[in-house]
């Protein structure tokens, strides 16, 4: 039965939404869509804090002396430092990065001296950690981009190590009872990390953006999920609301009779995204190549199981978050060859290159102290300084490729000048391979068509770009609007970039999180994409759309898309032309 009942909700995952008017109208909040399904319950709501009566009765601590209160927060912050880095040995891909940056931040040196120099100075211990995380929290926002995604895990980080130091159970999800509707401020990783899609009916949060931890844990998952819904935490727990991930609504306690027509409706397009076993194309046989997110051998092995043509991307800097040397040539190959080898005859593997720096430090790769990460040396940029860093991937790549006989496409990440495309290019065709480079910067997609007389293929890292075209920090909610790759400028973007590959007969993909929007998608495929690379479970609704559709209506629904004013216009009129 694809209309799941259980004692307190509904639930169908990666489902499109219907048009049916409500009988009467009910109370409804709007906020950004992410992941696209229906979800029918009630409310529970995840706050996390440590109880006010534990942190009363801890008081000061009656410690001797700072020294002992600061052997009490290592304590603490040893504890919780593991229980980040057992997270991190369950969990794959995105999670098991983050996980790895929380652990490393829970036992950072420099959050330490500040609690330290806080106790000299007169502080308690709580006090101590209170103005520590602060400070820190204070730099993060500072420097923006993707550097201020870290305050969420700072904020997680305190609350855990309170939890510890006055003798409580660290915070985290509350217990849910029956599948429900969480609802959350915003959730730290280690909290996403905890989701359970069968108990979670749908995901909304007041914070957050379409690439904010929270959503990319979500479409991962599969679960329903809007973000930035001002004013949910209103919402009493308990209340049955409806969540459309399609349309980005909330409808709080609807008509039961209507809101099961919706659920119904979904479980209708669920059944064909189940059915869907590829390849990808369009109802009149447009191929468009669908492709999985990479970050190791697990999640290879995991892809490869499911309807995919091969991997867009390979993130190969997820492999290398515990190193702290670099490994040998040899040893990287060793690593390469297990993803390779999960994907045989008539598939590709795309390889990004080290794409470390800003949130994702590497530390035989990222510079120290960088001001501002995010447009600091990272990526390519970091072979300007250390070539052989460069080299020693790419003959690391090469040897896997050989060893697996795996068609090996390799493309380097925060390209910004022709110059680099060219350089990069030369060195990845020397080694027998397709060199490509990623569009994430705008300068990239303005200088499309020159990139392509130095590469293979272009792939657009939809998540950078619209960061870097909007100039706005993607933490930030009530930015959230224009964080959204709907935004008209960024589209049109992606467009000149498509048609700078269409001109001159290469492959253009996209493998930033717009691919594992169903409906974008088709909005994608009708400016030209040649290929969309995703999580490996947003394969199967975003294979089902586009083979409900031709390549016509795609092209239609990219011009209404680009002269939309605003996302939510350009969803409306593609949700109009298409369904």
């Amino acid at each position: 039965m694809l209309l799941v009942k259980v004692e307190a909700g509904y639930r169908v995952r990666v489902a499109t939404s219907t048009s049916a008017p409500q009988p009467q109208q009910t109370p409804s909040l709007t906020g950004t869509p992410v992941v696209p399904g229906v979800g029918y319950g009630p409310v529970v709501v995840a706050r996390g804090e440590v109880s006010s009566t534990a942190v009363a009765a801890f008081g000061t601590g009656g410690f001797a002396d700072p020294d002992a209160a600061l052997a009490a927060y290592d304590d603490a912050a040893a504890a919780v430092a593991a229980g980040y880095a057992a997270k991190a040995e369950r969990a794959t891909g995105h999670v098991a990065e983050v996980m790895t940056a929380s652990a490393g931040l829970a036992s950072d040196r420099g959050l330490r001296g500040a609690v330290r120099k806080n106790l000299r100075d007169g502080d308690d211990l709580l006090a101590s950690v209170h103005g520590a995380v602060e400070q820190f929290v204070a730099v993060f926002t500072q420097l923006g981009g993707l550097m201020a995604e870290r305050v969420t895990d700072l904020l997680d980080i305190e609350r855990r190590l309170v939890a510890r130091l006055v003798g409580e159970p660290e915070p985290g999800l509350p217990t849910l009872p029956a599948p429900s509707i969480l609802v959350a401020e915003d959730l730290a990783p280690a909290d996403t990390a905890g989701l359970d899609p069968a108990l979670v009916l749908a995901l909304v949060t007041e914070r957050g953006g379409p690439t904010s931890h929270t959503a990319i844990i979500a479409r991962q998952l599969a679960i329903p999920c809007v973000v930035g819904v001002e004013d949910v935490l209103e919402i009493a727990p308990g209340t049955v609301v409806l969540v459309d991930g399609a349309r980005g609504s909330v409808q709080v306690e609807p008509d039961p009779g209507w809101a099961r027509q919706q659920v119904t409706a979904a479980a209708r397009d669920r059944a064909a995204h189940d059915a869907w076993t590829g390849p990808g194309r369009t109802a009149d046989g447009l191929a468009v190549k669908i492709l999985a997110n990479v970050a190791d051998a697990p999640s290879a092995a995991l892809a490869a199981q499911g309807p995919v043509e091969g991997v867009g991307l390979f993130r190969t800097e997820l492999c290398f978050l515990n190193q702290t040397a670099e490994p040998s040539v040899e040893e990287q190959a060793g690593i390469y060859e297990r993803v390779l080898g999960a994907f045989g005859a008539g598939q590709h593997v795309v390889v990004r290159t080290l794409d470390a720096g800003s949130d994702k430090p590497v530390a035989f790769a990222t510079l120290p102290g960088e001001e501002n990460p995010a447009l600091g040396v990272r990526g390519l940029r970091l072979s300007f300084g250390n070539p052989g860093l460069m080299d020693r991937q790419l003959d690391a790549v090469a040897m896997a490729a050989t060893a697996t006989g795996t068609e090996t496409w390799v493309m380097a990440p925060m390209v910004a000048t022709v110059a680099e495309a060219a350089d990069f290019g030369a060195k990845v065709r020397a080694r027998g391979m397709k060199a490509g480079v990623m569009v994430e910067v705008p300068s990239a997609a303005l200088l499309a068509h020159r990139m392509l007389e130095e590469v293979d293929f272009l792939s657009i890292g939809t998540n950078d770009l619209t960061q870097y075209t909007m100039a706005a920090d993607r933490m930030a909610s009530q930015l959230a609007h224009l964080t959204d790759a709907w935004q008209p400028a960024v589209l049109q973007l992606i467009a000149i970039t498509a048609e700078a590959g269409r001109r001159a007969g290469k492959p253009v993909g996209v493998c930033g999180e717009a691919a594992a929007d169903p409906l974008l998608a088709c909005v994608l495929v009708g400016m030209g994409i040649t290929s969309l690379s995703m999580a490996a479970a947003a394969a199967p609704p975003v294979g089902a759309r586009l083979a409900a559709v031709t390549s016509e209506q795609c092209e239609d629904a990219a011009e209404a898309a680009l002269a939309a004013t605003d996302p939510a216009s350009g969803r409306a009129a593609v949700l109009e032309l298409l369904g």
